[in-house]
């Protein structure tokens, strides 16, 4: 991690390192907007992209490094690659907050489209397990 990144992020890797379900909360915004690679329409509140974010932590934070970072004022891209059912994957996350540091949109690519297949699978597995019936 970056010495220079802005605060959002360096808590951003502080959950990503050590996943406690209240620091996920406490960096959401309740307008937060989560759009993934695998459902077509993005997903609003926080609570349906707190669902979503705490999954990712459980399928790919045992494999996931964060590779490149690029940063703005309120925004920032985060390179990653994971590993998923044995598939080498790679993605980035792209990251908005407002002035108080709240995450407002939370945007994942992930490719190759073998790589998503597992991510979705692996996903979905979970979030059946950690919250049942929130997601969607």
């Amino acid at each position: 991690m970056n010495a220079a990144a802005p605060a959002p992020i360096q808590a951003w890797h502080d959950l990503v390192r050590s996943p406690e379900p209240e620091k996920l909360r406490a960096l959401l915004s309740p307008e937060v907007t989560f759009r993934s690679p695998a459902v077509h329409t993005p997903q609003e509140g926080a609570e349906k992209t707190f669902a979503y974010l705490w999954a990712a932590t459980q399928v790919l934070r045992p494999t996931l490094t964060y590779v490149h970072e690029w940063y703005d004022a309120n925004s920032a891209v985060l390179q990653f690659s994971a590993t998923v059912d044995g598939l080498d994957v790679s993605g980035v996350d792209i990251i908005e907050w407002d002035v108080e540091g709240k995450i407002t949109d939370f945007t994942v690519m992930v490719r190759p489209l073998k790589g998503l297949q597992a991510v979705i699978g692996a996903m979905g597995a979970e979030l059946q397990k950690s919250a049942p019936g929130q997601a969607g």
